[in-house]
């Protein structure tokens, strides 16, 4: 009997492992948000002022960190928009913008870390410059 318990749990705790395990590798997990190809939005979405401090790429994860005044960051609206324009040079270009929508009135400095799948700015290259347009970093971008 004891034998047939010891059988029997070691079942469930391996059952347990097998049904519960959760995928690390998921893009959605390592990435919070996408960029947003559009000319329009590239133009006309919000500039509020920011301070780009850091871009880090990993893999297909860019991770943007910024600062800005407010009181604490929460109601802030971030997007990373690309102008949808490829400049062909060598290698090929695209320019991108940290979008930032704060209305918070306060004296604060605050800093956040933000990261985006850039999969969507591959082009038929292994590779692609991406200028982010207000911090004047280029990060190349390879695949």
């Amino acid at each position: 009997m004891k034998a047939v318990k010891l059988i029997l749990g070691t079942i469930v705790i391996g059952l347990s492992f097998i049904c519960c395990e959760k995928e690390t590798d998921s893009f959605s997990e390592i990435c919070e948000r996408s960029v947003i190809i559009s000319e329009d939005q590239y133009i006309s979405a919000p500039n509020h002022q920011l301070t780009i401090l850091s871009t880090e790429l990993n893999n297909h994860c860019l991770k943007i960190s910024f600062a800005s005044s407010g009181c604490s960051g929460s109601s802030w609206e971030v997007k990373l928009v690309d102008s949808g324009v490829i400049l062909y040079s060598n290698p090929p270009q695209r320019n991108l913008r940290l979008s930032l929508k704060n209305q918070e009135l306060c004296d604060a400095y605050i800093g956040k870390e933000i990261t985006f799948d850039v999969r969507a700015l591959q082009i038929n290259e292994n590779k692609v410059l991406l200028n982010l347009t207000n911090s004047g970093d280029q990060i190349l971008y390879e695949y």
